[in-house]
């Protein structure tokens, strides 16, 4: 185990090898053996969430998910879990978001976003274009407030594409998230040069997987390791009650310039 990565004051256990990693989270958490979904209820058409001493309370859409590729119009486990622990590593001080510039990638309802600006950061939102509607009225019920310490709006972003210019301004942005946002190996390369545009030598990456599929996961780890240094926090660094073995959370920063690989 390390001490700090990134904006991260917390312990995190650096990711050595893609295949080793997986094999690991695989074998010793056994996330089929828990039951997917345990914190959020997908049928419901509102989530509700206490967090940053409120009650967050995020629309959703069940009926969407019968359109094949639709996966962002209901809450995923994932996106509890980073947004908890985002919350308990800025109350324990592991993590200072106030005053913060972040992307939230893949949004979907926007629950991760949301806590992000009420701990104080300015985050931009963004997700495809046909999801944006159902994102920005949840961003305004629970962030539409002059006592939100922090700020928040939504954009549209295709990963691959070139993002909105008002994204890549510099200095670029100082937290890049995302939740579920690791789920084929056909998206992954866009992923990434999505995670490259944004981030420069500043910027902390924190992503929450949902560990559904082995290969995936590897396919990502091993891409995303030409560019960026990549650790594990593990459980006991996140929010007690919100602790999950079919979730994995990552860290990610850019290799210094030097070291990285074409």
């Amino acid at each position: 185990m390390g001490s700090g990565m990134g904006a991260y004051g917390g312990e995190v256990r650096p990711v050595e090898s893609a295949s080793g990693e997986t094999m690991l989270l695989w074998g010793l958490g056994q996330p089929v053996a828990h039951r997917n979904n345990a914190l959020v209820r997908q049928a419901a058409h509102t989530f509700e969430l206490d967090a940053c001493g409120r009650r967050l309370s995020l629309l959703q859409s069940p009926s969407s998910m019968a359109t094949p590729g639709v996966t962002g119009a209901v809450v995923w486990d994932s996106g509890v879990v980073l947004a908890k622990f985002l919350e308990h590593a800025a109350d324990s001080q592991r993590l200072l978001l106030r005053d913060a510039r972040a992307v939230d990638l893949g949004s979907g309802c926007g629950l991760v976003g949301c806590v992000v600006a009420l701990l104080g950061a300015h985050v931009v939102l963004t997700d495809l274009p046909d999801r944006l509607k159902l994102l920005r009225k949840n961003v305004n019920l629970n962030v539409d407030d002059p006592h939100v310490a922090g700020s928040a709006r939504v954009t549209e972003l295709v990963w691959g594409d070139d993002p909105h210019h008002e994204l890549l301004k510099e200095p670029l942005p100082d937290f890049v998230l995302g939740s579920d946002v690791i789920y084929n190996e056909e998206a992954v390369d866009d992923l990434l040069l999505t995670l490259n545009q944004l981030s420069g030598q500043h910027t902390t990456i924190l992503l929450a997987g949902e560990l559904r599929n082995d290969a995936v996961l590897e396919c990502f780890l091993e891409a995303a390791m030409q560019d960026f240094l990549i650790a594990c926090i593990e459980q006991d660094q996140w929010h007690p009650e919100f602790r999950s073995n079919r979730v994995a959370l990552f860290i990610l920063v850019k290799k210094p310039e030097k070291y990285s690989t074409d």
